[in-house]
């Protein structure tokens, strides 16, 4: 059930490797945005908007989490692609007991501060009760989200991204299904929506923990190899804690901007809603196409092949230029159409500003997508705090959008929040991925020559 990533070409093995992640974001992406369509279509613009205030908080949290989880899968892949079979299981054992600690703690605190998060980010008092219940149910499901994270991420380090996307898929289905038996049947609300998101995720964890112990052989723990070990935490620490920190050092920036936004009142925290739901949807198989890189970088690395890492990421740059044309055209034609979905024909100032955020956003998905290839490649290649970084360039510039650009651009300012941010992300990226790249080499001649 295992796949290597260290022989044949790159371009395939990287398209074919991150075409079930593709797929699999997509879903996620999809089942937010039937959430938030159903919000905005049965519960109306008040709730859609009360779903999209907390947006950023959640992207802080969740972030967090999704960022362990990946950072705790490069170890795994890097002794993996150097069959050091023995510490690849230690790994998996550890990397278990850290995320139940982690995701139980983060689930008490949060879902604790969650009135205060509310108030400080200046959320309108009328959405303030519904976003208050809608945030609280996320915050009490992390530890299920964390499991289903970390779970992928250990399937997708062995070489297998097909798996958690047919989990998700049910979990897709599931979702939607709960979403309206929750919403029009037992009229729980936004409440509901959380509900049916978090149940669906911890089915598909569940799912992702049988498979694993049925189908994956090279996993069988021997004597003592469950138990808990410093060096093994320390690595997998080592690893995901600058990756969570880097989604939430990003997302405290995003929170600055959306505490701008909400200051705009309700009509502009809706607007950013609906357009965030489908940004979030075009944009996800870029990240997609980063994770693959982070596998595909941590396995060639482990088995000393870092020759292949250029080859790689020449192959993804290429794919995600392609993908960023494609949605620069579909979305300029089409997004007010999508937008349709979460409003009404007749509220023409959401609408307006929602396709505006959108055309804005996609016309620089290319840097974004520069921005995730090099950010993953250089996490993959063990060197996650130098990549933490670029998420304090976004969080900088985010924040002084924020405070300068947004009191004097209205909501104009806050399209330009993102894009502005991708930008200050690559320009220390490219220059951090040549340092790592030239690193790398040296060592390489160094080993070439003993």
């Amino acid at each position: 059930m295992t796949k290597e990533m260290t022989e044949g070409s790159p371009l395939r093995l990287i398209f074919n490797f991150s075409l079930p992640l593709i797929l699999g974001s997509l879903l996620q992406q999809t089942y937010s945005l039937i959430d938030a369509a159903i919000v905005g279509k049965y519960l109306g613009i008040n709730d859609l908007a009360a779903v999209g205030a907390s947006t950023s908080v959640v992207f802080l949290i969740i972030g967090f989490c999704t960022g362990c989880c990946c950072g705790f899968g490069i170890p795994v892949a890097q002794a993996f692609g150097a069959r050091s079979y023995s510490d690849l299981r230690r790994y998996v054992a550890n990397s278990l007991w850290v995320s139940l600690i982690i995701s139980i703690v983060l689930a008490v605190v949060t879902s604790l501060l969650c009135e205060r998060i509310l108030f400080m980010m200046q959320t309108p008092h009328d959405i303030l009760h519904s976003a208050y219940l809608y945030l609280l149910v996320i915050f009490i499901g992390i530890p299920f989200t964390f499991l289903y994270n970390l779970l992928s991420s250990l399937i997708r380090a062995l070489g297998d991204s097909k798996t958690p996307f047919y989990f998700l898929l049910m979990a897709a289905i599931l979702n939607i299904v709960l979403d309206l038996f929750c919403i029009l049947i037992l009229h729980w609300g936004v409440a509901g929506a959380a509900i049916a998101t978090v149940f669906s995720q911890a089915v598909s964890a569940l799912l992702c923990l049988y498979y694993i112990f049925r189908k994956f052989g090279i996993l069988k723990m021997e004597k003592g190899e469950t138990a808990l070990d410093r060096h093994y935490i320390k690595g997998l620490l080592d690893m995901g804690v600058p990756m969570g920190l880097q989604f939430s050092i990003t997302a405290i920036g995003s929170i600055m901007l959306q505490s701008a936004n909400n200051a705009l009142g309700t009509s502009c925290v809706a607007a950013f809603t609906a357009g965030m739901r489908i940004k979030m949807f075009f944009m996800c198989p870029l990240e997609s196409m980063g994770i693959a890189m982070a596998t595909y970088c941590g396995q060639n690395y482990g088995a000393g092949k870092t020759e292949r890492i250029n080859m790689g990421l020449r192959a993804s740059f290429f794919m995600v230029c392609l993908y960023c044309i494609f949605c620069f055209i579909a979305l300029h034609l089409f997004a007010r159409h999508i937008i349709y979905l979460f409003v009404d024909v007749h509220e023409y100032e959401i609408i307006e500003k929602a396709n505006q955020f959108i055309v804005t956003s996609c016309t620089y998905f290319i840097p974004l997508g520069l921005l995730c290839l090099l950010r993953y490649s250089i996490q993959g290649l063990g060197y996650s705090k130098l990549a933490m970084m670029s998420g304090v360039f976004e969080m900088v510039d985010r924040t002084a959008v924020s405070l300068f650009l947004v009191p004097i651009l209205g909501y104009t300012g806050v399209c330009y929040g993102d894009p502005s941010a991708w930008f200050a992300a690559d320009l220390f990226l490219i220059p951090a991925y040549l340092y790592v790249h030239k690193r790398l080499s040296r060592k390489r001649c160094y080993v070439q020559a003993s």
